[in-house]
């Protein structure tokens, strides 16, 4: 069993990336963060359908949260001041509204800054990279 919870992105989106390297400097989640596409999935006790579709944070005991409640934990495992969103996120006023605003950036990401045409498109037709 794992110590630490385990946050995984997806790698080949350069807005995914641009946000993880924020989260990393600023919020400093205590998590072991890693791309989907680098990350034992059946070991972590997901998919790789579900890994492109959202942002998972997987606890050491095997329970994964995805989307709005991925960034809920990883706010939730943070110091200072992060954790008292990540608490409103997973209160019930709050997680409707977080789930569809994290889907409509999820969806249109590649419009955001940071994103490339790359990230609109499903993992089997994304350029590859060198």
């Amino acid at each position: 069993m794992r110590n630490r919870p385990v946050l995984v992105y997806d790698g080949d989106c350069a807005f995914c990336t641009s946000c993880v390297r924020f989260v990393e400097r600023s919020v400093r989640p205590r998590c072991e963060i890693t791309p989907w596409q680098f990350a034992d999935l059946d070991a972590l006790g997901t998919s790789q359908r579900r890994a492109e579709h959202e942002l998972l944070w997987i606890t050491p005991d095997g329970a994964v949260h995805g989307g709005a409640q991925a960034v809920a934990q990883l706010l939730l495992s943070a110091r200072g001041a992060w954790p008292v969103p990540g608490a409103l996120l997973t209160l019930p006023p709050f997680r409707r509204p977080a789930h569809g605003l994290y889907r409509l950036v999820a969806d249109h990401r590649e419009h955001l800054p940071g994103g490339t045409p790359a990230c609109a498109l499903p993992p089997a037709r994304r350029p590859e990279t060198s």
